[in-house]
């Protein structure tokens, strides 16, 4: 049997003895040989390369290409060309993304409220069902659909015409500005109300059902209680659609051959056509700007709310 450990006056077990040194010195702890910041840096580094290669990389080499001309001295011929021949295009682009962004938060808060706040349990469960299936169709397909559905012989004014609600002569064309934002918000509106309604079904019931009992409507409900709560996740789902859409170019190229155009047809205009990579790149670099505006305007407002908490 082991011998029992040495206790104290108060009957806890005393302190056992530090392991010493052959000099009689306490013994030091065994070094590490990789510190643990490295571990961590080595973890995040495949991540931070994809980024480097993918992201950073591309978006210098555009940048730079931009203010250079053919025999690469510095210039801002290409920058004064692009807004010469693309300004209203340019224009065009921030309005179609800014009216889209707005169509796609009035749908998405819509859709979001009715599956927090509706009554009905078959239609929020049909909702819930449909409104998703957009995420998985590709701006391209989108497009394609689009151009059957809104053309003038397409099948919104076949359905218009049979069911009596025009008549074969009122039937009109969609295929210009309207199909860009009808399929722009048709495509990005699942995607910021999955988000939205993530959040909604996350509050806490309790100020609802208090504003319940005090008689508000669902409408003043969403409005006042739900939609100041849910902001954030709101904001967050418009600027990444904001940069989507801004981006695509399959949509305004297959739906819109009228000018103006965006910005991102043009891009592809310079290179196949002309073989004009710097004002190519210096139209891109107006598309970054505009990106990055708007990503500056969300940092500031979450900077604001950190300092506020």
């Amino acid at each position: 049997m082991s011998a029992p450990l040495p206790t104290e006056a108060a009957g806890r077990p005393a302190a056992l003895p530090r392991p010493r040194g052959g000099d009689g010195a306490p013994a030091l702890p065994a070094t590490r040989i990789v510190p643990d910041w490295l571990w961590g840096v080595l973890l995040v580094l495949p991540a931070l390369a994809m980024v480097a290669l993918f992201f950073l990389y591309p978006l210098g080499l555009s940048a730079v290409s931009a203010f250079q001309g053919r025999d690469g001295g510095w210039t801002l011929a290409n920058v004064a060309k692009a807004f010469e021949l693309y300004s209203l295009d340019m224009a065009f682009t921030l309005a179609i993304v800014l009216l889209s962004s707005a169509l796609v938060a009035v749908l998405s808060v819509a859709i979001g409220g009715y599956l927090t706040l509706g009554g009905n349990r078959l239609a929020v469960t049909l909702l819930r069902w449909l409104y998703r299936w957009p995420l998985f169709i590709p701006f391209i397909v989108a497009a394609q659909m689009m151009r059957s559905f809104l053309a003038k012989n397409g099948l919104m004014n076949n359905l218009l015409i049979g069911g009596g609600v025009i008549e074969p002569l009122q039937a009109a064309s969609l295929l210009d500005w309207r199909g860009v934002v009808v399929t722009f918000v048709w495509k990005q509106t699942p995607f910021v109300a999955l988000m939205v309604a993530g959040a909604m079904a996350s509050l806490d019931r309790s100020t609802i059902e208090a504003a319940r009992d005090l008689g508000a409507g669902r409408l003043r409900i969403l409005a006042e209680i739900v939609v100041p709560q849910v902001r954030p996740t709101l904001t967050v789902g418009l600027i990444l659609s904001f940069v989507t859409m801004l981006s695509v170019m399959s949509v305004p190229m297959m739906i819109n051959p009228n000018s103006p155009t965006m910005i991102t047809v043009d891009m592809a205009y310079r290179i196949n056509a002309h073989g004009d990579y710097g004002v190519a790149n210096a139209l891109g670099f107006v598309s970054y700007a505009m990106a990055g505006l708007v990503g500056w305007v969300y940092l500031r407002h979450g900077v604001r709310q950190g300092g506020a908490r």
